[in-house]
């Protein structure tokens, strides 16, 4: 089958992309307007979760550091924004940036001492965090309301934008992820994100070539807490409601599924893992209320074997058998296509059959 051309970084190739963006941002755009309030709040946990999930695939798809800990991240930005909201009069909007700082700081403080762990050990680590999340919550329950959580008001739409509360909720979410994801593409487009394949890499050869391995790691184990922090504090507006058994290690475990479902090292992947952690678990009840876990693991292991490289790595791979992103050759017709300017070379001095005076000097 023929391949149509579509030279990578050409006029068709940019027209293509702003097209699907434009095609994507009106369907975001337009989906609390056809969806049941029910539906509207079941995508609107996805862009929560996706905002989670982009911190884990940064930590772990850029760097190849695993994490089962950042369900403790989520609780302390929820946590964090509730108690603004509930014990100080903060306005909502305003708790995202405490969240993101405090959570920005212990993702740091944790950083440090996880420079000396790898692979497995560093997974172990950080599932102690999300372990300890639920017990940690309940023994502050002056603050915190212990077992029985804190009932949340969910933040209502103003009278001037003319939406129902959940399409507000909905809007606000999806505009706080898109900030995030840009800040998340131009992170790993840039130096630090070249550093930090470089280290997920051959961090021996990252270090020789002079990047500062703790920096980098500890930095990104920052941002990483953060985005989760973020989602923590979307969460609880959403939802309503916060409880230690809202933060378990399963939470963590689909973050993590979320970002190998998606696709490892890719902006968008976190999009489908989010998609799939929210109605993956739905579908697999339709299909058998009896046993929804089971069929839930095992649509998980199908998924592993038919992507292995994501949701997202199966689009490039179908792209690229239909779609040939080769650089277009230059017009053979145009004389100019291959031609170098260049000075014509000095002609050669001519060698004179005399010897020159000083190569004479001192002979007899």
């Amino acid at each position: 089958m023929a391949k149509i051309s579509v030279p990578a970084g050409g006029a068709l190739d940019r027209s293509i992309r702003w097209t699907m963006v434009a095609a994507g941002a009106a369907l975001v755009i337009g989906l609390p307007y056809a969806m049941s309030p029910y539906r509207v709040y079941t995508f609107t946990m996805v862009a929560v979760f996706a905002i989670a999930t982009m911190g884990v695939n940064l930590l772990t798809g850029y760097n190849g550091q695993i994490s089962l800990g950042h369900s403790f991240f989520f609780a302390v930005g929820a946590y964090t924004s509730v108690i603004l909201m509930q014990d100080h009069g903060w306005n909502y909007l305003l708790t995202l940036v405490p969240a993101f700082i405090l959570t920005f700081v212990l993702g740091f403080l944790f950083g440090i001492p996880a420079l000396r762990l790898e692979g497995l050990y560093l997974a172990l680590v950080t599932l102690a965090l999300a372990v300890v999340a639920p017990p940690f919550i309940k023994r502050f329950d002056d603050l915190t309301g212990g077992s029985q959580g804190i009932v949340v008001r969910k933040p209502p739409a103003p009278e001037w934008s003319g939406l129902a509360d959940d399409q507000w909720r909905y809007f606000v979410t999806v505009a706080v992820a898109v900030v995030l994801f840009g800040v998340a593409r131009n992170l790993v487009r840039g130096r630090i994100g070249r550093a930090l394949i470089a280290i997920r890499d051959n961090h021996i050869a990252a270090e020789t070539m002079g990047i500062d391995l703790a920096v980098f790691k500890t930095l990104i184990f920052a941002y990483s807490a953060a985005f989760a922090g973020v989602a923590g504090a979307l969460f609880a507006w959403v939802v309503g409601f916060v409880s230690p058994e809202s933060f378990t290690v399963l939470v963590a475990i689909e973050f993590l599924t979320g970002a190998v479902v998606g696709g490892l090292a890719t902006v968008l992947g976190p999009v489908f893992g989010a998609f799939f952690s929210q109605f993956g678990p739905v579908y697999a009840a339709n299909i058998n209320p009896a046993a929804p876990n089971v069929i839930y693991g095992i649509v998980l292991i199908l998924v592993m074997i038919m992507m292995p490289t994501g949701v997202v790595g199966l689009l490039r791979r179908v792209r690229d058998m239909v779609i040939d992103r080769s650089p277009r050759p230059p017009d053979l017709g145009d004389p100019t296509a291959h031609t170098i300017p260049t000075q014509p070379a000095p002609a050669p001095e001519p060698v004179s059959a005399h010897p020159h005076p000083s190569m004479t000097r001192g002979t007899t």
